[in-house]
């Protein structure tokens, strides 16, 4: 499910969930696990990566239409404790995108300090709303910091994905690299963070993430709540039951 290796002062994760690294329950639990085991050891920087051709494919919205609104409710709190681990994880975190990262496997990504995706390696965005579900109110807060602000109504309510070269102009990404070359370059990036004080990244990292944190305090359960009542709506799982059928069982 997760490769985990050490290089040097560096942790590497490897997403190995199946063809797609779908999200669900168990996956998210268990990346959840190992960011808290992470936060507690002597690395000093995380890179995240998956393998093939894709980084992540987002929610595993086939079950979620086979297994309907009861695993919904618990799915979601599952999928907000991951971004909650990885978006506001003290020590460096790199996304190496090695492919397709799509809804919610974009949002993953995006949870990370610094984001580089390979050339011509897939597509990266959010398609949350051509599902037919709104964002949970982390993974919002989380694509509101990355994105650039004239392209961010743009990302949300379009739903479109995009090769690197325009997913660095909106901000998905930080950097594009060859193929071959990308784990070096997260390696790099990786180790010259890791370099910095700790107390003193910890807590400049706390202070960019501080908007984000106000918005989920005075909002965050409101907001939740809601996307939850419409994620598990009838009418949604019968929307997401379509989107299946359209896109996914082609």
């Amino acid at each position: 499910m997760i490769e985990l290796k050490q290089q040097g002062d560096v942790a590497i994760l490897t997403l190995a969930h199946g063809k797609a690294n779908a999200l669900d329950t168990e996956f998210c639990k268990a990346l959840t696990g190992q960011f808290e085991q992470l936060r507690k050891s002597n690395v000093r920087a995380v890179i995240v990566t998956g393998q093939g051709r894709i980084f992540s494919a987002g929610v595993d919205l086939l079950r979620l239409s086979e297994c309907g609104a009861g695993y919904i409710r618990k799915f979601l709190p599952a999928l907000h404790k991951l971004y909650d681990a990885a978006f506001f994880f003290p020590k460096p975190l790199v996304a190496a995108v090695n492919g397709h990262a799509i809804a919610g496997g974009c949002v993953l990504a995006c949870c990370a300090d610094k984001r580089i995706m390979a050339r011509e390696g897939g597509r990266i965005g959010v398609t949350e709303l051509l599902v037919g579900v709104p964002f949970p109110a982390l993974a919002f807060e989380i694509m509101r910091a990355v994105t650039v602000p004239r392209y961010f109504p743009e990302a949300i309510l379009g739903g479109a994905t995009h090769p690197p070269d325009a997913a660095i102009e909106r901000g998905f990404i930080d950097e594009i690299a060859e193929p071959a070359a990308l784990m070096d370059r997260a390696l790099a990036t990786a180790q010259m963070l890791a370099a910095l004080s700790p107390p003193a990244f910890a807590l400049t990292k706390q202070q960019m993430r501080l908007p984000s944190i106000e918005r989920m305090k005075k909002d965050g359960k409101r907001i939740e709540a809601a996307a939850v009542k419409i994620w598990t709506a009838p009418g949604t799982v019968a929307h997401i039951r379509d989107y299946v059928a359209r896109t996914l069982k082609k």
